[in-house]
């Protein structure tokens, strides 16, 4: 696996993150050929799926194995927990978590969609005292914004961080993106 490939620069993921994520770009035979593809693992940090970007518009834009399911896992969650930090930062997809986790902020997790299951809301009320929702600024991600807070107010420390619309968090600099947690982790 390629994990300079320039797909990954043009989003924003330097090699050290891809590395790091074990994320890259994959030539050879099978299901998950001419994608992108990124390890899923599970809160013991074992490999349980890969995702398979396409990046030549091939339909579909991620390819998960079949049986595997999203609901059941948090991505980034091993790493997120083994932080030690109290307080962990919620997006959407797999490029929002590699951005923020270079950030400064290694306490991050991802959906892998824009829904929050009861396993995965389990496991992060388990885990953590503080929640700090970064979804997506379009109308799907601030409705999930929502709804996910509806769920966790008064159950842990919520703060629900507001991303531009029409932005996701892996479109803003390191910068900002810096900016936007550390006023909000206070």
């Amino acid at each position: 696996m390629d994990p300079s490939h320039p797909y990954l620069a043009k989003r924003g993921i330097d090699r050290a993150t891809a590395v790091e994520f074990g994320v890259g770009f994959y030539g050879g035979p099978g299901l998950l050929r001419e994608r992108l593809v990124i390890p899923i693992r599970n809160a013991r940090g074992q490999i349980v799926a890969y995702a398979g970007r396409a990046l030549n518009g091939r339909p579909p834009k991620y390819m998960l194995p079949a049986g595997f399911r999203k609901s059941l896992e948090l991505y980034n969650f091993h790493r997120a927990t083994a932080s030690g930090s109290p307080t962990v930062v919620l997006v959407e997809g797999y490029f929002d978590c590699m951005r923020v986790h270079p950030a400064g902020f290694p306490s991050v997790v991802a959906l892998m969609g824009s829904s929050l299951s009861l396993v995965q809301e389990g496991a992060l009320l388990h885990h953590f005292a503080r929640v700090i929702l970064l979804l997506d600024g379009d109308a799907a991600g601030r409705a999930a914004s929502q709804a996910i807070a509806t769920r966790l107010t008064g159950r842990c420390s919520l703060v629900v961080a507001r991303v531009p619309y029409g932005v996701q968090p892996d479109e803003m600099s390191t910068s900002v993106l810096e900016e936007l947690l550390r006023l909000e982790m206070k």
